[in-house]
């Protein structure tokens, strides 16, 4: 039972229109090729980073300045911040969910009528 409402649950999150917005923004995000670029690029750097701090080595001060170039490129998409906004509206979504989850289980915790369906 508790399974089959899980992924009821799941169902209508799915349906949202906060996820449905998540999903089409990530779509639009994967087809800007520059932006994409711009990221992956982000990401080499940063693990480039973290790989000379862990060998006890600063990161150039080039490597610092390319990653400010492209975090301000990428923050000037509004491609980007649409997906910024969807993914923070989505996340106030899940977490009433879990609030409602959690007045659920307290509900159920002081409930002494068993309910198999």
């Amino acid at each position: 039972m508790l399974s089959e409402r899980a992924v009821e649950l799941g169902r209508l999150i799915g349906q949202s229109a906060e996820y449905q917005a998540v999903k089409r923004a990530n779509e639009a995000l994967n087809e800007d090729r520059e932006v994409v670029a711009a990221l992956q690029r982000m990401d080499t750097l940063r693990n480039d980073a973290q790989q000379m701090i862990e060998k006890g080595q600063q990161p150039t001060a080039e490597m610092e300045q390319e990653l400010d170039t492209l975090l301000t490129k990428v923050q000037g998409s509004t491609i980007y911040q649409r997906v910024i906004v969807t993914n923070e509206n989505f996340d106030k979504v899940m977490m009433q969910v879990n609030q409602w989850i959690l007045e659920g289980i307290k509900k159920g915790a002081t409930s002494s009528i068993i309910t198999l369906g």
